[in-house]
């Protein structure tokens, strides 16, 4: 079988490529900022706006896979904020919400000197442009698979078979680091490996446990 080697008459797997998520393992989001704005614009306009968007999260997963256009995104975005706001302002305050986890940031290099590593998420046009797309360590990655671009998101199958094409490794030679189960779920199926990410040292530990080596 692909991906699998023996130590001492063990069989342990062998990997080849490293998937990061971005979103809360890389990049730390929290949308109280914005809401708070908001809600300084007018009393309860936050509120009532985050209460719009879960009721649609639809929205949300369309302009994520591609189907709607930022245009249409932001047409909803500012209806529900009774035009109190830019489309440009939105952008800017929407996309603010992003912090570093830098001891997981700078395992990226360490990993390179021995695998392939690359970035797998869900995410958009406007918090590429506005939010994380200038960071330096982006350009670390040896590719970059955003969901809007690939017109997918996880876990559907596709998404991960788009690594896969980049790639070129057996499905088994992957694993793949995200704060969501689901997510993870959606790439064993595809005969990957994964770990839900809670912290760095619960992350180190599961790396190591695979001897997966940095």
């Amino acid at each position: 079988m692909y991906g699998i080697f023996r130590i001492n008459g063990i069989k342990v797997k062998n990997y080849s490529v490293i998937v990061f998520d971005l979103g809360n393992v890389l990049l730390p989001f929290d949308y109280s900022k914005p809401v708070s704005y908001f809600n300084g614009l007018k009393k309860g306009l936050g509120d009532n706006f985050t209460k719009l968007y879960r009721e649609n999260y639809y929205v949300h997963r369309e302009f994520e896979s591609g189907l709607l256009s930022e245009e249409q995104y932001l047409d909803v975005m500012l209806n529900w904020l009774e035009h109190t706001v830019t489309k440009e302002e939105f952008c800017k305050i929407f996309s603010d919400v992003f912090t570093m986890n830098r001891n997981v940031i700078e395992l990226i290099p360490a990993l390179k000197e021995k695998y392939t590593v690359v970035l797998l998420s869900n995410t958009n046009s406007i918090h590429k442009r506005y939010g994380y797309g200038h960071l330096d360590f982006i350009k670390w990655f040896d590719r970059t698979f955003l969901s809007h671009e690939i017109g997918a998101v996880k876990p559907e199958e596709k998404i991960y078979r788009t690594v896969e094409g980049f790639t070129r490794k057996p499905s088994s030679e992957h694993f793949f680091i995200d704060d969501i189960q689901e997510y993870i779920d959606g790439a064993k199926k595809c005969g990957w490996d994964g770990v839900q990410f809670v912290n760095y040292d619960q992350l180190v530990k599961e790396l190591k446990s695979r001897e997966i080596v940095f």
